[in-house]
């Protein structure tokens, strides 16, 4: 008696694996650069994103350069804004689920901000 083979030659699963790998590469093929697709360097990558969470901003301190485009995404289920406490920048009220953007100042410095609707939430946006 011989043993069971547990490898697949030809038929549904070999396709299948065989399209689901080629997709695969295609996708990882189409990556390019984060400031491409016409954005220009300014465009928002995921190093100049903040996410709220839990009733938190993550990171808590952001590092971009003067003038960077900042992507704030609101993933809680409450509103919630990303105001400097100089008012040099301000996403207004961002609601359950959505984005705003704001840019950065074009002085170097060390830039706090608030949730205005919820003020225990705090982060700093490093200008430099």
């Amino acid at each position: 008696m011989s043993p069971p083979t547990t490898a697949v030659r030809g038929g549904p699963t070999a396709t299948l694996l065989t399209v689901l790998v080629a997709v695969l590469g295609l996708v990882a093929g189409c990556g390019g650069t984060a400031g491409g697709g016409g954005g220009g360097p300014s465009a928002p990558t995921a190093a100049d994103t903040v996410v709220i969470k839990n009733f938190t901003f993550v990171p808590a301190s952001v590092s971009v350069a003067p003038g960077t485009r900042v992507m704030v995404l609101n993933e809680d289920q409450a509103p919630h804004t990303l105001t400097a406490r100089d008012k040099s920048f301000d996403t207004g009220t961002i609601p359950s689920g959505q984005r705003r953007e704001i840019t950065a100042p074009t002085k170097p410095g060390d830039y706090p901000y608030i949730c205005t609707l919820h003020p225990y939430m705090t982060g700093t946006l490093i200008v430099q």
